[in-house]
């Protein structure tokens, strides 16, 4: 049997996360929102926000704060996160 590749176990972990109702503390909230973005976008834009929202400051925060991952290691916390939240 052949291993999945990465990009198959990130859209996996994606749709596990869309389909979790349990609720999250705000920061793990955020680790993942922003693995995601870096994941997806690569590197955050600050003025990809132009809202003065205080929730879009943090969100826009997280990704900042994870900028200097590639596009794989983003997929593979990410991967790593949802799993742990799921057992």
């Amino acid at each position: 049997m052949q291993e999945k590749d990465l990009d198959t176990l990130f859209e996996e972990a994606y749709e596990k996360a869309s389909n979790m109702t349990e609720a999250l503390p705000p920061d793990v909230m955020l680790r993942i929102y922003a693995y995601y973005k870096q994941a997806t976008r690569n590197n955050a834009n600050p003025n990809y926000y132009r809202s003065s929202d205080l929730r879009d400051a943090f969100k826009i925060n997280a990704w900042i704060q994870v900028r200097h991952l590639s596009a794989d290691e983003a997929k593979k916390l990410y991967i790593e996160t949802i799993n742990s939240l799921i057992k």
